[in-house]
């Protein structure tokens, strides 16, 4: 009982304290056109992170090998609401498919960066996929180093 007892508190607590993030996907933006707003988000472990589509036929959805490992992988559907459970620390790159030839991407901090370098690394072949806004993943991950 007393086992049960505590789970169920530290499950309250966790619920108390998540905060839920929310991120548009846009056309254009402050820093572009085809973009996350905000595009490198930090929020803690437990966090909900809402992306809105802001303007129509965009979508979220994780990329596989660059979100930290044992981390539950999302897939939002066009022009539609998508929430998301952070459920691992690290360093969480997504993107917009059908925009993801324009460096459509965002970037979700949770924690520490605990798998930063792992990202570096394996991020160079999906940088090689742009057409344009070649820099923006560089951009953002310097971001996080700050």
């Amino acid at each position: 009982m007393k086992i049960l007892l505590v789970i169920s508190t530290l499950f309250f607590s966790i619920s108390i304290f998540a905060t839920d993030h929310t991120v548009e996907m846009k056309n254009s933006g402050k820093n572009g056109i085809m973009i996350f707003e905000p595009a490198v988000l930090k929020v803690e472990v437990g966090d909900t992170v809402t992306f809105l589509p802001t303007d129509f036929a965009h979508n979220s959805e994780s990329i596989a090998g660059l979100i930290p490992e044992g981390a539950t992988p999302w897939k939002g559907e066009l022009s539609q609401k998508v929430t998301v459970t952070i459920d691992k620390e690290g360093v969480y790159i997504y993107q917009c498919l059908p925009h993801a030839i324009m460096a459509m991407i965002g970037i979700i901090v949770a924690g520490k960066p605990t798998n930063l370098a792992d990202i570096k690394a394996k991020s160079a072949s999906l940088r090689d996929t742009f057409a344009t806004n070649k820099e923006r993943l560089d951009n953002y991950l310097a971001e996080i180093d700050q």
